[in-house]
């Protein structure tokens, strides 16, 4: 191995230029392989998180996956009639023994929960009206499963607690409606009846829709308003982790029997379209790195054109196919390695001057700065796909060194 090493760091400093040229490819193609798709990573990331942060991790619904079956069907399974068109009983909608059920999904680990009763209703004031979703929360629970107390402009979610009649909305519906902390409006349920709210905090998401369709109040408050009491029709669950998101949610459906739907069930056409997205990505900056590889293969294919009569020397002094192969696929391995090295150390630095860049959107008045991701593992792949396309550059060139035969070099020269 010593001697092989020698030999192919003589052919690389006796072909200096082809060499650097080979070896900056390798430099760029590294560096931008490293800042492009830590770039596309680190907006999927950025993406993600908001997206997660601001939803619930998984939601259980007042409702059944799959409907129920009838009685009948149920008592007669292979009856030879069959009933449809059954009106099923009318209840008041909510999950029943919520209680319980709450109990039993902070009895799991990770897991923080709350209750949320929310429909629809109507905001009336000055002779403006407008239809809203209105969610009855309890404040100290919400706060820890939502950002919305770190959304809060004015007033906090606190304030529902200390008035009963208080409603926390967004600042578009605020602005519409021109209300202010303190300003009493009134919430019209879906069976007419009217109740009189006082402001008692605004947020803002940057949401428009968010902003001006929901508010909320306290929950004994909301179940009042929507004739709902002692109920709630969904729980607001957030995880310490929230890749579990997924069997938590199948754990929670098995055991209450309600619906629960976690993000990534929710959201799985975007997290299709980033796969996606990541795969055309990839495809792209690896092309970058194949290029290079060419002018690796440029200058080993010479290296062995013009070392046809050294090949054939060293063969006849006993050196086989593959320690020759060695040589020069070690060749494709030093370009690589060094490549790697100074591309890894300048894809650092385009890197940091892609994290300082601040820029400001049309209509957004806080400075946005790209998203860059430091994972290590884009820097260990991007100097695999660095290694790997050395090493594929330099095989064909090992391949016809190998293949020499020393007894007809030998002739000819002679």
């Amino acid at each position: 191995m010593g001697i092989s090493l020698e030999v192919a760091s003589t052919h690389l400093t006796s072909r200096l230029r082809p060499t650097l040229v080979s070896l900056g490819g390798v430099v760029m193609g590294v560096a931008f392989f490293l800042a492009v798709s830590s770039l596309m990573r680190g907006s999927e990331k950025d993406f993600l998180k908001r997206m997660i942060d601001n939803s619930p991790h998984i939601t259980v619904y007042d409702e059944y996956r799959n409907p129920e079956p009838q009685p009948a069907e149920v008592r007669w399974a292979d009856g030879a009639v069959r009933v449809v068109h059954v009106k099923p009983r009318a209840e008041p909608r909510g999950i029943r023994a919520y209680r319980q059920k709450l109990d039993f999904i902070e009895s799991l680990a990770g897991v923080r929960v709350a209750p949320v009763l929310t429909d629809s209703a109507v905001l009336v004031f000055a002779g403006h009206q407008q239809g809203v979703s209105l969610s009855g929360i309890v404040p100290a629970r919400m706060k820890t499963v939502s950002t919305l107390q770190e959304k809060m402009v004015a007033g906090s979610l606190d304030e529902l607690n200390a008035d009963s009649n208080g409603v926390v909305l967004g600042t578009g519906l605020a602005q519409k409606f021109h209300l202010e902390l303190g300003s009493t409006i009134s919430v019209v349920s879906a069976s007419g009846a009217s109740h009189a709210l006082r402001v008692v905090g605004l947020f803002r998401t940057g949401n428009a829709a968010y902003d001006e369709g929901q508010v909320f109040v306290v929950l004994k408050r909301a179940q009042a308003v929507l004739e709902r009491p002692n109920r709630v029709n969904r729980f607001v669950i957030q995880l310490e982790d929230a890749t579990q998101a997924r069997p938590v949610a199948a754990q929670i459906e098995r055991v209450s029997g309600y619906k629960s739907v976690s993000w990534v069930e929710a959201s799985e056409d975007i997290l299709s379209l980033l796969l996606v997205r990541n795969i055309i990505m990839y495809s792209v900056v690896s092309a970058i790195l194949v290029v290079a590889s060419f002018g690796i293969y440029n200058t080993l294919s010479t290296i062995v054109m013009e070392k046809t009569r050294d090949i054939a020397i060293l063969k006849s002094m006993g050196f086989h196919a593959r320690d020759v192969r060695r040589i020069f696929l070690l060749e494709g391995l030093i370009i690589g390695c060094v490549g790697s090295v100074f591309g890894l150390l300048l894809g650092a630095g385009l890197m940091q001057v892609l994290a300082n860049v601040a820029l400001r959107p049309p209509g957004v008045s806080e400075v946005v700065h790209l998203p860059i991701w430091w994972g290590p593992e884009q820097f260990a792949l991007a100097a695999f796909f660095a290694l790997a396309s050395c090493l594929a550059a330099a095989y064909l060139p090992a391949q016809r060194a190998s293949r020499v035969h020393p007894v007809d070099i030998l002739r000819g020269a002679a």
